[in-house]
């Protein structure tokens, strides 16, 4: 699998995807960003905009944002795979 979480050191939202990850037993490879938006500019490469966090799965051509997506994304796809 390669998927690739971009994450704020200390942003909840983002602790809640890793989390998931975690508890699923999921690989993933984290990208930590700046604080300040016009320090993202690899998040807004990737997903178009600036905010966090961004899962990336290459494997199945998904870039998404906003933590609720993605923890379906994790629950629904990512966990059944891992198992």
């Amino acid at each position: 699998m390669s998927i690739t979480l971009y994450a704020l050191d200390g942003c909840p939202w983002c602790e809640k995807v890793h989390d998931a990850l975690d508890e699923h037993g999921i690989d993933y490879e984290t990208e930590w960003v700046g604080a300040l938006h016009s320090e993202r500019d690899e998040v807004k490469r990737v997903s178009g905009q600036r905010a966090v966090p961004v899962l990336v799965d290459d494997e199945h051509g998904v870039t998404m944002n906003e933590s609720a997506n993605i923890l379906e994304y994790v629950e629904q796809t990512l966990a059944d795979e891992a198992a």
